[in-house]
C-alpha cells in the first residue's frame, strides 16, 4: 500500500493533553497535519494545543460519553473541514494493584469504560469521515492485549478488546480504501505508568513485574518514542506496530508462549504469595 502522507491531513488524538497522546499530536503536527487535541479537561486540551502549534485545536470531551464524543468530532470537522485520522489514545490504569475479586467493581468497570468503550465511541464518531476520506483509525493496544492480566484484569480485558476491535475494523474498512491499526506498547515512561508501577503501594507493581518478567522486557520507552511509533504506523498504513520492537516477536508466538506462562503462574509459589499479599492489603484499605 502507498505511503500515507500526513501533510494536509486532519487528525484527532484523544487523551492528548499529556504523555503519549500529546507526543502523538505534536509529531503529527510536525508532519504537516492539523490536529485536534481532545482531553477530559478542556482547559488542559487548549493549553496543550497552544504548545503544539498553530494548526492545533483543543477540545474537551469525556470519551465514555458517546454524545459528547460525537459533538467533539463534529466541532473538529466544523473547524478543519473534515477528519482523516483518529487516534483512540485515552486510557487509564486501575487505581489499585489487586485481584479481580478484591478490586472494587466501580474501579474495574471504569477502566473498561475508558479504555475500550471510549475507544469505540471515538471510532464510531470518526468512522463516517474516515471512511469517506480514505483515512485511518489507530487503537492503542498493549502487551496486555495478549499477555496474562494478573493483578490488572480490567486493563488486560480492555486492551484485548481494543485489539479485536482494531483488527475487525481494518478488514471492514479495506474495501473503502480506509484502514485501522493497533499499536502495542510495553511500558512507556508516562505519569500513568510511573504512578501505577512506581508510586502506588510502595512500588508493588514494579516489584511484581520484576518477579514475573526478565529485565530486558521491562525496558521503558519515552513518550516521544511512542508518538513516533504511532506516526510511522500511520504513514505506513501498518496493521500493527510494536514498541519496543521485541514485543512483535513475543506476540507472534503468543499461542505457544502463553500456555507456558499461564502454567507457571498457576504453580509459582512466589506469585501465589504476591496474590495473597495484595489481597490482604486491599482488604485493609477497604
Amino acid at each position: 500500500m502507498a505511503r500515507y502522507d500526513l501533510d494536509g491531513k486532519v487528525a484527532l488524538v484523544t487523551g492528548a493533553a499529556r504523555g503519549i497522546g500529546f507526543e502523538t499530536a505534536r509529531q503529527l503536527h510536525l508532519r504537516g497535519a492539523s490536529v485536534a487535541v481532545l482531553d477530559l479537561d478542556a482547559e488542559e486540551a487548549r493549553e496543550a494545543a497552544e504548545r503544539i502549534g498553530p494548526r492545533a485545536f483543543g477540545v474537551g470531551a469525556d470519551v465514555t460519553d458517546e454524545g459528547g464524543t460525537l459533538a467533539a468530532v463534529a466541532a473538529v470537522v466544523d473547524r478543519f473541514g473534515g477528519l482523516d485520522v483518529a487516534v483512540a489514545n485515552a486510557g487509564i490504569a486501575p487505581p489499585t494493584v489487586t485481584t479481580a475479586r478484591t478490586m472494587p467493581g466501580e474501579e474495574w468497570k471504569r477502566v473498561v469504560d475508558v479504555n475500550l468503550i471510549g475507544a469505540w465511541h471515538t471510532a464510531r464518531a470518526a468512522l463516517p469521515q474516515v471512511s469517506e476520506r480514505g483515512g485511518q483509525i489507530v487503537f492503542i493496544g498493549s502487551i496486555y492485549s495478549f499477555a496474562n492480566g494478573l493483578l490488572a484484569s480490567p486493563y488486560a480485558v480492555s486492551k484485548a478488546g481494543v485489539e479485536a476491535l482494531g483488527r475487525a475494523l481494518r478488514a471492514e474498512l479495506a474495501p473503502l480504501g480506509a484502514s485501522a491499526s493497533v499499536v502495542y506498547f510495553g511500558w512507556v515512561d508516562t505519569e500513568l505508568v510511573r504512578d501505577s508501577l512506581d508510586h502506588r503501594d510502595g512500588g508493588r507493581g514494579a516489584r511484581i513485574l520484576g518477579e514475573i518478567l526478565p529485565a530486558f522486557l521491562l525496558k521503558r520507552i519515552t513518550p516521544e518514542e511512542a508518538g513516533a511509533t504511532i506516526a510511522r504506523a500511520l504513514e505506513e498504513r501498518a496493521p500493527r506496530a510494536f514498541a519496543p520492537p521485541v514485543w512483535r516477536y513475543i506476540s507472534a508466538i503468543r499461542g505457544l508462549i502463553n500456555p507456558l506462562l499461564d502454567r507457571r503462574m498457576d504453580r509459582d509459589a512466589g506469585i501465589a504469595a504476591v496474590v495473597a499479599e495484595v489481597e490482604a492489603a486491599q482488604r485493609q484499605r477497604a
